[in-house]
């Protein structure tokens, strides 16, 4: 579990243990089943992270909504539904050229036009032969968005960087000269599901 969801999991667990020395057992399973679905929801699995050169891996779990050339580039969605593990991962090695925060509205996530409206943080990564930015889009649901990196740090395949609170996407773009990997309607894994290979030019 990633260290954000602690405070989340201990304090109803709290309130479960008192509603529970009182004899109040209802409340207590109540407060009880919400500490174990906020353990779950910020669990952080480990992960096989593929290797060779020029693969770009999901930066997310969940399931991809959209692929498109935009003109800056080739861009595939993946939404994440509240069951869907949160942290999000670096999805190809590199140096963080870039982090922008734009503020925005929290309409659903599933939306494309998400992408330009929602609140959301920009990560731009340069990898040896190519760069991607991925980027942290709230939803409805969503309420914050972490990112722990920053101009300068160095990222691996496959690193946790960050996560979104409660319900989320987060979107690719990658050059042109990519092969997509994957279709809508294709569940993936962050930080194993390769999204898309670099061709050679």
């Amino acid at each position: 579990m990633v260290k954000d969801g602690i405070p989340f999991v201990i304090v109803p667990l709290a309130i479960a243990l008192i509603f529970a020395y009182f004899g109040f057992w209802i409340f207590a399973a109540a407060f009880a089943a919400l500490a174990a679905f906020m353990a779950f929801f910020f669990r952080n699995p480990a992960r096989e992270t593929p290797e060779g050169p020029n693969l770009v891996i999901s930066a997310a779990d969940g399931r991809v909504t959209r692929i498109e050339n935009t003109g800056e580039g080739m861009l595939v969605s993946v939404f994440l539904s509240p069951l869907d593990v949160h942290v999000n991962r670096a999805p190809i090695s590199g140096e963080v050229t870039d982090v922008r925060m734009f503020k925005g509205k929290k309409r659903p996530a599933t939306s494309n036009e998400a992408s330009k409206t929602n609140e959301r943080n920009a990560v731009t990564i340069a990898g040896e032969n190519m760069s991607v930015v991925a980027t942290q889009i709230v939803g409805i649901l969503a309420r914050r968005i972490v990112c722990r990196c920053k101009s300068g740090d160095r990222l691996e395949r496959g690193q946790v960087y960050g996560l979104i609170k409660f319900g989320s996407r987060t979107d690719l773009l990658m050059p042109e000269n990519v092969e997509v990997c994957v279709k809508v309607g294709d569940k993936v894994r962050g930080g194993e599901t390769i999204i898309a290979k670099l061709m050679a030019t």
